[in-house]
């Protein structure tokens, strides 16, 4: 059975539509709420791959989260042991983070329904196969990550240029794929917008829910490469 560890930064940003993917094909998922004060595991590589969730942090916060200086540090060992790696919003800006890239505030907040374009680079890579070349997602993020030196722009919009990376086993989404109705109700049960992002996620609700699953599918397939990829590595050095 293929297990992920999922990082999870407040209790209101979990995996959500994750979660039905991966219960569907019988992953198991171990959530850190790094919030609660759990820790990171010792060793990265009893996982198939890791998962880092958003959070209303910013990655330069360490003393008041200090979390998340632990978080980077276990990405870092991930990244280098060559698990495959997930980030999601903060996530994403973490592991920007862990790659040796900066992470800026930008001059006004991304929030709302968005589409998010493919690079040339980005519907080549694995992980947007079987995608079309732009894909509605929702944003809630006020900083922005660089692309670590060596990695790629694989998604870009206009408000945010920089919407998803690569960097060699490690992929960054500023924006949002795992957030359902529950989740959107969660989130903006007591603002004006809510009846707005709920009639836009019913609207598009079919192509965004096969979408997110598309990605994630791609993203387990990359896990399995990988996998096979250090297994190799590992027979080799015995021969």
């Amino acid at each position: 059975m293929k297990k992920v560890l999922v990082f999870m930064h407040v209790e209101t940003e979990g995996p959500g539509t994750l979660s039905w993917f991966m219960d569907s094909l019988g992953i198991r998922i171990r959530k850190i709420r790094l919030y609660k004060g759990e820790n990171p595991p010792g060793d990265a590589s009893k996982f198939d791959a890791i998962i880092s969730m958003g959070g209303p942090m910013n990655v330069d916060e360490e003393d008041d989260y200090p979390f998340m200086k632990k978080e980077v540090a276990f990405l870092k060992r991930a990244i280098t042991a060559n698990i495959p790696v997930l980030g999601i919003c903060l996530g994403a800006q973490l592991v920007a983070k862990a790659c040796c890239a900066r992470v800026n505030k930008m001059n006004e907040e991304e929030r709302g329904w968005k589409k998010v374009f493919l690079t040339d680079e980005g519907k080549r890579d694995s992980i947007f196969q079987r995608l079309p070349d732009y894909l509605n997602v929702f944003q809630w993020h006020g900083d922005t990550f660089e692309i670590p030196y060596g990695g790629e722009l694989l998604a870009t919009a206009r408000d945010c240029p920089h919407q998803a990376f690569r960097y060699r086993n490690a992929y960054g989404f500023q924006f949002h794929i795992e957030v359902t109705d529950n989740i959107v109700k969660e989130w903006f049960n007591d603002q004006s917008e809510l009846s707005v992002y709920m009639n836009k996620l019913k609207s598009i609700e079919r192509e965004y829910y096969a979408q997110a699953k598309q990605i994630y599918a791609n993203f387990i397939w990359f896990a399995d490469l990988c996998r096979q990829s250090s297994d190799r590595r590992i027979k080799t050095s015995f021969n």
